[in-house]
C-alpha cells in the first residue's frame, strides 16, 4: 500500500477549466437563489403580503422538490457515469437542461405561481445535479496534497462568477418590483446567457479520462446503474469514514442551505435593510467567501481537511448567535465605543466575517470526498455526495419555510446553529487518515478500469 503512487496533478489550464464551471454555475445558486429571484418570487410572483410567508413556502417547496428529484436520481446517474466513463456527457446535458429552464422564466408573469414552481424545479434540478457531476472530475485533478486547494480555488472562483452575474442582474434590472417587472423578467435570460458562455472553457479544456465498459447480458444503463449503487451500499461499511463524513455533510448543508435561501430575505424583512446595504452585502459576503474558499483550501492541505471542516463549522455556530442578537450587540457595541452604528451595519459586519466559512465548509467536505473515493468510484461517491446534500437542503429548507409560518423568520433562523453542532458531532466519528487508506486499498484490491 505504501508504494501506491501519488497522483500527479493536472496541467493547470485543464484545472482552470473545471474551474471555471464553478464560476458559471454560481451564476444560477447566486442571482436565481439567494439574491434576486428569491426576493422577485414571494413579493412579485407570489405577492402575498408584508412578510411573504406563503410565498417563501411556496419558494422552499419548489427548491425541495428539485433536490427531491436529484435524490432520486443522482446516485444511479454517478454510477452510469462511471461504468460509460462519460462524465463530460452528463455534464454537458446538465448544463443544457440548466440554461434552457433558466432563461424561460422570461414567460413567467405576476401571479404564474405554477409556471415559476415548474421552472424552478427544473433548472435547479439541472444545477443541483451538474453540480455533482463536476465534482466527480476532481480525483482526476490531482493527488491529496492538492485537492483542498483546487477544490478551494475553483470554488473561490466560482464567487467573483456570482459577483458579476448578479451585479449585471442588478446593475442593468434594478429593484424586484411590480412595477419594475418588465425589466426583471429579463433575469432568467441574462442569468442563462452568462451560465451559457462562462462554462465554455470547461468543455473545451477539461479532459474525459477513462473507458468505457461493455454491457453485461440482459442489463440497461438504469439497471446497471442501480445494481452498481446497492453493491456500493452493501459494502458502505468499509467506507465508514465517508459514511460519517456524509452524516456530517448532511447536516452542515441543510445549515448552508439555509442560509444560502433565506439570507437575504433576512435581511429583508427582519433586519429592514436599506438598498445600499443589500448591494454592499452581496458584494462584501461574496469577496469574503472567495478570500476563505482560496485561503482555506491552502489550509487543509496543510493540516488536513477535517481539522479545516471542523474549524469552520465552529465558527459558524458562533456567527448564527451573533446574527441572532444582533440588535443586542449593536447596542452594546454602540454604548461601549460611542458609536451610533444601525442595526442593519452590524448585520453586515457579521454577515461578511460568518462568510468567510461559506466556501471553505463546502470545499473541504468536497475535497473529502475526493480523498475518500477511489478512482472508479468517483462518479458514485460524488452522486451520494450530492444525495447526502440535496436531502439536507430539503430538510434544511422545508424545515425553515415551515417554522417561519408558525414563529417567524428571526426565531426560526436558530435551527441552523443546531444543525452545524449536529454536523461537527458527526465529523467526530470522521478519521481522515483511514479515509484516505481505505480509498488506495479498494484501488489496489478492485484496480480501477477507466484507464489513465
Amino acid at each position: 500500500m505504501n508504494n501506491v503512487t501519488e497522483p500527479r496533478r493536472a496541467p493547470w489550464k485543464e484545472i482552470f477549466g473545471w474551474a471555471m464551471f464553478d464560476f458559471a454555475n454560481s451564476s444560477y445558486t447566486t442571482v436565481i437563489i439567494t439574491v434576486v429571484y428569491s426576493v422577485l418570487f414571494p413579493n412579485v410572483i407570489v405577492g402575498d403580503g408584508p412578510e411573504y410567508k406563503m410565498g417563501l413556502l411556496y419558494w422552499s417547496l419548489a427548491l425541495c422538490i428539485s433536490y427531491g428529484l436529484v435524490v432520486v436520481t443522482a446516485p444511479v446517474l454517478g454510477a452510469v457515469m462511471d461504468f460509460t466513463a462519460a462524465k463530460k456527457t452528463f455534464l454537458f446535458a446538465s448544463y443544457v437542461v440548466t440554461v434552457i429552464a433558466t432563461s424561460a422564466l422570461y414567460f413567467v408573469e405576476p401571479g404564474g405561481i405554477l409556471l415559476a414552481v415548474v421552472l424552478v424545479v427544473i433548472s435547479n434540478y439541472g444545477f443541483a445535479a451538474g453540480e455533482s457531476f463536476a465534482a466527480a472530475f476532481l480525483p482526476d485533478l490531482g493527488g491529496p496534497k492538492d485537492l483542498g486547494k483546487i477544490s478551494g480555488f475553483a470554488w473561490g472562483l466560482g464567487y467573483f462568477g456570482g459577483i458579476t452575474a448578479a451585479g449585471l442582474a442588478v446593475g442593468l434590472l434594478g429593484p424586484q418590483t411590480l412595477d419594475n417587472y418588465d425589466r426583471q423578467r429579463w433575469v432568467g435570460p441574462l442569468t442563462g446567457v452568462f451560465f451559457c458562455l462562462a462554462a465554455i472553457p470547461t468543455f473545451v479544456l477539461l479532459k474525459n479520462r477513462g473507458q468505457a465498459r461493455s454491457l453485461p447480458t440482459g442489463e440497461n444503463y438504469f439497471t446497471l446503474g442501480f445494481h452498481q449503487l446497492m453493491a456500493t451500499f452493501r459494502e458502505i461499511r468499509v467506507y465508514r469514514d465517508l459514511l460519517a463524513l456524509l452524516v456530517s455533510l448532511f447536516f452542515s448543508f441543510a445549515g448552508l442551505a439555509i442560509i444560502i435561501t433565506f439570507t437575504f430575505n433576512y435581511g429583508d424583512k427582519v433586519i429592514h435593510w436599506s438598498p445600499s446595504t443589500q448591494v454592499l452585502m452581496f458584494v462584501l459576503s461574496n469577496i469574503a467567501a472567495a478570500f476563505g474558499a482560496i485561503v482555506f483550501g491552502f489550509l487543509q492541505d496543510r493540516v488536513g481537511c477535517k481539522l479545516t471542516y471542523s474549524l469552520t463549522l465552529v465558527l459558524w455556530v458562533m456567527a448564527i448567535g451573533l446574527i441572532y442578537g444582533v440588535e443586542t450587540i449593536g447596542g452594546q457595541l454602540n454604548r461601549w465605543l460611542g458609536t451610533s452604528w444601525e442595526t442593519q451595519q452590524v448585520f453586515l459586519g457579521i454577515g461578511s466575517l460568518a462568510a468567510l466559512c461559506m466556501g471553505a465548509t463546502q470545499s473541504a467536505g468536497r475535497a473529502l470526498v475526493g480523498l475518500f473515493s477511489p478512482p472508479d468510484k468517483a462518479g458514485e461517491f460524488f452522486g451520494l455526495w450530492g444525495l447526502s446534500g440535496k436531502l439536507a437542503a430539503i430538510a434544511g429548507i422545508l424545515s425553515l419555510g415551515l417554522l417561519q409560518v408558525r414563529f417567524g423568520l428571526k426565531t426560526s433562523i436558530l435551527l441552523t446553529s443546531i444543525l452545524f453542532i449536529l454536523s461537527l458531532v458527526s465529523a467526530c466519528f470522521v478519521n481522515e487518515q483511514r479515509g484516505r487508506n481505505t480509498a488506495s486499498a479498494k484501488t489496489i484490491l478492485d484496480p480501477s478500469q477507466t484507464g489513465p
